[in-house]
């Protein structure tokens, strides 16, 4: 399995209506850079604009998923971008001169068959995967949904889907990785119960519906009327719906006996393609729908911000020092027990980076907290100054004779705790230019690429008296 980016071979090119708004539309999924995703483009709307497959823009849920941005709408947007990022592809334009995605059949097949013809190629930039670190919950009592995200080797997901009907009961489906989606989950076509049908008639839904894009599955009885409404919805004779019993009203074939539960599990690769990049975890979900797939897509964005927020940049603590602890003494005057920095891995003219590797021979281990040793918080905030001291010194011709005084500390957060056994990577940023011996300096510790602790601080440097 190749880590690089993939994107099409060449441009792919589909016709047909979109199931509600009955619009037919010609659309175009063309190749597209590295590191730009998946986006549509309205051609025939003045400025030709973008809209990104974010699950920011999503602006309605209603039987579909439908982006949006400053008033242009691409409706259904599930099934194509499920094709997408079932066959792994990172980064492609869709253009499209109407307002909704065509259906086709139903399902994401014939988008997937074409694409595979036409060839996919690999990229150079490697994938951008979020692994899946710890437990993810989602719940909606009024729509009795749950969807839970647990960490796994593979990209899983585990749908049971329940519709107290007769014709269709409790129903599971499974991907055990994403390499399965071509064969066994693309072809799995949307349904519908009939009485859901006459809603979405009611609503001005469905204007391109027929009877080869959608299973109706049909579980009440029919008035005459309503046969009658169904009849010209689906451009079909009355005669055709008069001895409609149980069962399913175009009287095709299943692909499968749970294709339904399969259907929802495309739908939710679809709707969490809008994340923005492929998943390493494994989703399961009990009666899911469009609008909980988006809103749990939104909450695993929202984590995938946490994490790039607290996460620190990957630094090879293994590396050789730049500055050493001689050199570090040369340049501070600070001596044990109070000497909080070791070495120094990187440092240019406006950063440093240093580590202190945490031990439970430290001194102040002895008084705080000796049956549950934690680093003081305050010695912290002590190391960064020291850290932020030889970026300030280090071109100082006689640094020994000099020393660096707080003056300010502000926004200082302490987000876990730090004990024996850890290393501090310390990284001090200037946030000012150096004026009359002032430095303003921004500071970040972090501890296994996650912030422990940062804060702003201002200091003086000052000539030994």
């Amino acid at each position: 399995m190749s880590d690089n980016q993939k994107t099409l071979k060449s441009p792919v090119k589909f016709s047909g209506k979109g199931l509600h708004t009955g619009v037919f539309v010609n659309l175009t999924i063309l190749p597209s850079a590295e590191n730009t995703g998946y986006k549509f483009q309205r051609i025939d709307v003045e400025g030709q604009p973008i809209i990104e497959a974010d699950v920011d823009n999503v602006v309605s849920t209603k039987r579909g998923t439908t982006l949006g941005k400053n008033d242009v709408l691409v409706n259904t947007t599930e099934h194509i971008l499920a094709a997408l990022y079932g066959l792994e592809i990172d980064n492609a334009l869709i253009q499209l001169d109407g307002p909704e995605i065509p259906i086709l059949d139903g399902s994401s097949r014939f988008f997937v068959q074409e694409i595979l013809a036409n060839g996919i190629v690999e990229q150079a930039e490697k994938k951008n995967y979020y692994i899946l670190k710890e437990n993810l919950t989602f719940e909606d009592t009024e729509k009795n949904v749950e969807m839970l995200a647990v960490p796994s080797d593979e990209y899983r997901i585990t749908v049971m889907v329940d519709y107290n009907s007769p014709l269709l009961g409790t129903q599971h489906a499974s991907m055990y990785n994403i390499r399965e989606f071509k064969d066994q989950i693309a072809n799995c076509r949307t349904f519908v119960f009939l009485r859901e049908l006459i809603q979405l008639v009611n609503y001005g839904l469905i204007k391109g519906g027929d009877a080869d894009n959608a299973i109706v599955m049909v579980d009440t009885k029919l008035s005459d009327e309503e046969k009658a409404l169904l009849a010209k919805t689906f451009n079909r004779e009355p005669s055709e719906l008069q001895q409609i019993g149980i069962g399913i009203l175009n009287n095709i074939k299943l692909n499968y006996e749970n294709e339904p539960a399969r259907h929802k599990l495309l739908d939710i690769v679809g709707d969490l393609a809008l994340i923005g990049q492929p998943i390493i975890g494994h989703i399961l979900a009990a009666r899911p729908g469009h609008s909980t797939n988006v809103e749990f897509a939104r909450k695993i964005k929202e984590q995938i911000k946490k994490e790039k927020k607290n996460a620190g940049p990957n630094y090879d603590l293994n590396v050789e020092s730049i500055v050493g602890i001689q050199r570090i003494k040369e340049l501070l005057p600070h001596r044990y027990p109070f000497l909080l920095v070791d070495k120094i891995i990187e440092m240019s003219t406006n950063h440093v980076v240093g580590v202190k590797n945490v031990t439970v021979n430290e001194e102040f281990f002895n008084g705080h907290f000796p049956t549950e040793p934690v680093m003081p918080g305050v010695l912290m905030v002590e190391a960064m100054a020291q850290t932020g001291g030889i970026l300030v010194l280090k071109d100082v011709p006689d640094p020994e004779n000099y020393s660096t005084y707080f003056m300010k500390i502000e926004k200082v957060k302490f987000k876990q705790k730090v004990i024996p056994g850890d290393t501090l990577v310390i990284k001090m940023e200037f946030i000012a230019p150096i004026r009359r011996g002032i430095c303003q300096m921004q500071g970040t510790i972090y501890v296994r690429n996650k912030v422990v602790a940062e804060g702003e601080m201002m200091a003086q440097i000052m000539r030994n008296k």
